[in-house]
């Protein structure tokens, strides 16, 4: 495996911006939030009306995330909805793996972190990189959100593997997950970790921690405000950061170097 970027082209009509965000406090902030709510509201529709979670989620998840390709460049509202429907799905797709291969939580768990790791690799030998500051041409941006769609329903997998089949209840869950994702960012910060393996590791790693805080919450075994209460605070939480990211504009990324010659044209044009 090659450890040096593909060339890119000096013919390139000029820099691409990112079609993801800054990676500032804000944007984790808001990460959490949305692993939370898609838990909370995956948990609260699939106790009342499975069926409009299924359908309706699958339906929002498709035009949000075609919203998200046919954007030219980032925009937060646009971004982040298709964050949170990828939370959303992402929750049933491992709760339904789970339940129609009637597979074990540390079976589903090894399934998700394989196909994980076989998308990065398939990733980075493509590309030549997997940092989030590439992002400038709709076949890595594919690789991007195929990542992230996996890596939440891991997340969802691995929280629900400590919190239930480990029996260690959500308190214990939220400070494993806790420590074993700023753990990334203090390594980062000392120079033992590049900061591409530190993101994606945390990013990771933010799945099962907001989702056990979201649980621990509302759920009777926690302090039982609710699925339903802490969706909406929630929900009302993310659209108040992410409006304030739409005008501000404060995680729009500088334009980095446009997409190698060998890409296809809808890459350039994206």
């Amino acid at each position: 495996m090659s450890s040096t970027p593909r060339a890119t082209s000096t013919l390139s009509a000029g820099p691409m911006l990112a079609k993801v965000p800054a990676l500032t406090a804000v944007f984790w902030i808001v990460k959490l939030l949305t692993t939370g709510m898609g838990e909370s509201l995956a948990d609260f529709l699939g106790e009342r009306a499975p069926i409009v979670l299924a359908v309706g989620g699958g339906l929002l998840f498709i035009v949000a995330m075609v919203r998200q390709f046919q954007a030219t460049e980032y925009r937060a509202v646009t971004y982040w909805l298709a964050v949170s429907m990828v939370a959303v799905f992402g929750t049933v797709l491992a709760d339904g793996v789970r339940t129609g291969l009637g597979a074990s939580l540390p079976v589903v768990t090894g399934i998700y972190a394989a196909l994980l790791a076989g998308v990065l690799i398939f990733w980075y030998r493509s590309e030549g990189t997997l940092s989030v500051h590439s992002i400038t041409t709709r076949r890595r941006e594919a690789f991007y959100w195929t990542t992230v769609m996996i890596s939440f329903a891991l997340g969802t997998a691995a929280g629900d593997l400590t919190a239930f089949y480990l029996g260690w209840g959500f308190v214990p869950s939220i400070i494993v997950f806790g420590i074993a994702m700023a753990l990334p960012w203090v390594l980062f910060r000392a120079g033992v970790l590049a900061e591409v393996a530190a993101f994606w590791i945390a990013y990771v790693l933010a799945r099962p921690l907001g989702a056990s805080v979201a649980d621990w919450l509302g759920k009777k075994s926690g302090l039982g405000y609710g699925d339903g209460q802490v969706t909406a605070v929630a929900l009302i939480l993310i659209v108040v950061l992410v409006a304030y990211l739409a005008v501000s504009r404060s995680d729009i990324q500088e334009p980095v170097s446009a997409p190698d010659d060998d890409a296809d044209p809808v890459d350039v044009a994206a």
